[in-house]
């Protein structure tokens, strides 16, 4: 396993025995969902839960059989394999399944069906079940940088999906977030605010990842990026999934909440655009949160013209420029270089946290992504942010993040700095 080191006492600190505990206590390995052994060639593991999808499980299975690789040709069906899981199902998605898997009998496809008391019955627990499985297949081949894919039953993935994944992992990341994208008949059929709220949250996010790119800048995800790691299209290597402590069965979104966990050990994400998910645009969800849940909410909005408020621009690129500025402060602290007092000051006030308590968590041996979590909820807690940065309406936010990048990338040119992504 991979070691993750900590500033602070100057220490290097393992933590992949607490992590992989959480596995070990969640996972029940003599008693696996999936009978039958995995491919001795098998490198990516699909999983794909599924709760009333008949609607759309044809096409998510199509998709899944039709892999091709990044020179058109068909992808060995023996390099992955697909367990999904239909839970608490009320209509024919399981026909739909086992049908399909008769139908395909090269593809590895494992239907399970499974019936969750209601305390278990939510996307966040069926999820971890499967990337689990998941988990104890790949570690049972014991391959730790075998991929752990997840997408959804409402979703197709792009025929380069399987192959685009594992060549983003085979340059070096941990884990890979696929850009999703809405159906587009679905979409055209929202409430027009609702549309409208949908493309500027795409445009105002993207428009973020590149400023991100300036200000600062991940060599492991570089721009042309996306700013998604949800459940429709997330990958992690197997060893950072024992890591990370595995998926959290959170009834908040558990892929945000898995997110977190990945940053919290400085795993190396990479929100890929060769990786692309088409999802359903239903304003119906089969959870309390999702981007269903957020398309009716926009609906509702419209319909109480109500305007969408967003972070504002300043706000977005203050908090870019104070977080590089603390990558650094934790880096030189690591390497054994404190800052001063004054940096502690200007840094703390940039942050909007009390320098009293920025001192005390400076000094707290724990990882760049942990450090950072903590400063963003201390922001909460103590409003200062917030009362300095109102809401801004989102189209004023698209258009001054639009001017700040223009101002950018023409100090790039005339610096001669290749801009994000391209080589000179």
């Amino acid at each position: 396993m991979r070691s993750v080191f900590f500033p602070g006492d100057g220490k290097m600190v393992f933590i992949e025995s607490e992590s992989l505990q959480r596995v070990a206590d969640c996972i029940d390995f003599s008693q696996p969902l999936v009978k039958i052994p995995p491919s001795q060639n098998c490198e990516v593991c699909v999983i794909v839960p599924v709760r009333n999808e008949a609607e759309h499980l044809a096409a998510t299975l199509t998709a899944l059989a039709e892999q091709i690789d990044l020179k058109g040709q068909r992808l060995n069906p023996t390099c992955y394999e697909i367990i999904l899981l239909a839970n608490n199902c009320t209509d024919n998605s399981v026909e739909i399944a086992h049908a399909f898997a008769l139908q395909h009998p090269d593809l590895a496809l494992h239907v399970i069906e499974k019936t969750l008391p209601p305390a278990e019955a939510y996307i966040g627990r069926v999820r971890q079940i499967l990337m689990d499985e998941a988990y104890c297949r790949l570690n049972s081949l014991e391959n730790r940088r075998g991929i752990i894919a997840s997408t959804d039953g409402d979703s197709q993935v792009s025929p380069t999906w399987v192959a685009a994944t594992q060549y983003e992992i085979a340059c070096g990341v941990d884990a890979v977030g696929g850009r999703i994208l809405a159906e587009a008949n679905g979409r055209a059929a929202l409430h027009p605010y609702a549309r409208t709220c949908h493309l500027q949250v795409v445009g105002y996010r993207y428009l973020i990842a590149e400023l991100e790119s300036y200000l600062d800048p991940d060599p492991y995800d570089p721009f042309p990026r996306h700013y998604q790691y949800n459940g429709a299209s997330l990958a992690v290597t197997a060893e950072m999934y024992a890591l990370a402590g595995g998926l959290p069965a959170v009834r908040t979104p558990e892929d945000v909440a898995f997110c977190r966990s990945l940053m919290r050990v400085n795993a190396r994400i990479r929100r890929s655009p060769l990786v692309r998910v088409v999802t359903s645009a239903r304003e119906t969800g089969r959870t309390d949160v999702g981007m269903a849940n957020q398309l009716s909410e926009w609906a509702k909005m419209g319909r109480q013209k109500q305007a969408y408020l967003v972070e504002s621009a300043a706000a977005i690129e203050t908090r870019l420029r104070a977080r590089h500025l603390l990558r650094i402060i934790w880096s030189n602290i690591f390497n054994g270089y404190p800052p001063s007092e004054k940096e502690i000051a200007v840094l703390a006030n940039a942050l909007g946290v009390t320098t009293q308590w920025f001192v005390q968590e400076l000094a707290q041996p724990q990882t760049f992504g942990q450090l950072f979590e903590r400063v963003e909820l201390r922001q909460q807690e103590e409003g200062i942010w917030d009362s300095r940065w109102p809401n801004v309406e989102i189209r004023q936010v698209i258009h001054d993040l639009r001017s700040r990048l223009e101002s950018l990338r023409l100090q790039a040119r005339r610096l001669q700095v290749p801009l994000p992504g391209i080589k000179k």
